[in-house]
């Protein structure tokens, strides 16, 4: 079994490039099902959820490779399989967003319930509810979801959530749906205008992405085109809070500012200096970080996804901080192993109280799910002596060498199996 060893208290210091966006280009690889010829996307993580969208594609029938490191190919002409593979979709949340561009294609889509990170319940309902808005009639039965429809229509859907991954679903499902669709309360999250935007680059007809009603003018077909996505802006997040939390100074590029903006303004908060240029920021961090309170919302509230790095933080701060998370129940179950690390924090139902202590120490901890590994690697960084961190399968799926880029910064940080007598490097 693999784990990342890191022996703590090095300053991260240096330059360092963000990733293409996890979230961003999944949601782009299922919308790329609803046109006919050849997508390239450019920039796209090499992770391991992206690996597993371009075999999912492939188990559809769809031409879809990797390009080297950060390309992806899709020709989605064809798609000879209306069925997704029930050992793929359960990895992965994202997958089942590939239902309603196979029924707008096809007529037809038989999915498995969604499966991903063990963070609490994320129903599909609102994502079924747009589907039968839409005129498609839906069957759950067996785990899986079963969608039909011989002509898709546009119609008003009221969202009693702004879910991201609702909106992108019916978004894209309406983008050949006969007629106009307004989606109210649709989420403002960056990952939606960037899929709005590849959509209209195909030649949808979309307005308002980024405000909460999302209107879709219905077309007859679309086209494959070459697009870019966005920056990850939760791996951006997660290595500011890493040279917050190790008292270092680090350049960031390829970063969209705007879409970090909550992260950003509660460091500033906690004594950190963040300065955003127009495709950068720098992070200083001369002393302890001053203590804070969180409270998760969707965009442009604080990121649920950036909640566990943030505290692993505040568990060093000087003084007592209060985390709310308010989108999924289950985002505190790192919090035992940050205790492991002598964090001090009192845990009741969603809100996390912390009392920053002078300093963590090294210890054997595992990574419950994506952000939790992050959460525990940034607790690592500042940690005296070594800490050895398993459940690496979760940080593969989300952050594209990230042991590499904060070796590049200064970490002692380090990936192997079982270390021999002989790794002088961690002894």
């Amino acid at each position: 079994m693999e784990k990342i060893y890191i022996v703590g208290g090095k300053r991260l210091l240096g330059d360092v490039r963000v990733s293409g966006s996890k979230n961003g280009t999944l949601a782009i690889m299922a919308g790329a099902l609803l046109a006919k010829g050849t997508t390239i996307l450019e920039d796209t993580p090499c992770i391991g959820d992206i690996q597993t969208m371009v075999e999912m594609l492939q188990q559809l029938g769809v031409h879809a490779r990797m390009l080297g490191k950060n390309r992806v190919e899709i020709d989605a002409t064809e798609i000879k399989n209306c069925e997704a593979p029930y050992d793929l979709v359960k990895k992965m949340r994202a997958s089942f967003c590939v239902t309603g561009p196979i029924l707008a294609r096809c007529g037809y889509a038989r999915v498995p319930m969604p499966g991903g990170c063990d963070i609490g319940a994320r129903p599909v309902d609102f994502h079924v509810k747009g589907l039968q808005a839409l005129g498609a009639t839906v069957n759950i039965e067996h785990g899986y979801v079963e969608a039909e429809a011989d002509k898709l229509h546009g119609a008003p859907v009221y969202l009693d959530f702004p879910s991201a991954g609702a909106t992108q679903h019916i978004m894209t499902v309406a983008c050949l749906a006969e007629g106009i669709t307004r989606i109210e309360n649709a989420a403002l999250e960056p990952e939606v205008v960037g899929l709005a935007n590849f959509l209209i680059a195909m030649g949808a007809k979309i307005s308002g992405a980024g405000t909460g009603t999302i209107e879709i003018e219905g077309v007859k077909e679309l086209r494959g085109i070459n697009y870019k996505v966005i920056p990850d802006r939760m791996e951006a997040g997660t290595l500011a809070i890493a040279a917050g939390i190790t008292r270092g100074e680090i350049v960031l590029s390829n970063v969209t500012s705007e879409h970090c903006t909550a992260v950003f303004q509660k460091l500033q908060e906690t004594g950190i200096h963040v300065f955003q240029g127009p495709d950068f920021v720098s992070i200083k961090a001369d002393a302890r970080p001053l203590a804070t309170d969180v409270k998760t919302m969707p965009h442009p509230g604080f990121p649920t996804d950036m909640q566990q790095p943030f505290s692993a933080m505040l568990a060093v701060a000087d003084g007592t901080s209060v985390v709310s998370e308010n989108v999924y129940e289950r985002r505190f179950r790192y919090v035992a192993e940050l205790q492991r690390m002598g964090a001090e924090i009192v845990q009741e139902g969603r809100t996390a109280i912390i009392k920053g202590v002078p300093k963590l120490t090294g210890a054997e901890v595992t990574a419950s799910d994506l952000r939790a590994g992050a959460a525990l690697i940034v607790a690592g960084l500042a940690a005296e002596g070594r800490s050895e961190i398993s459940g690496l399968e979760h940080v593969d799926r989300g952050y594209e060498d990230i042991m590499g880029k904060l070796a590049s910064l200064g970490a002692d940080i380090v990936r192997m199996g079982i270390p021999p007598e002989a790794a002088v490097k961690l002894a």
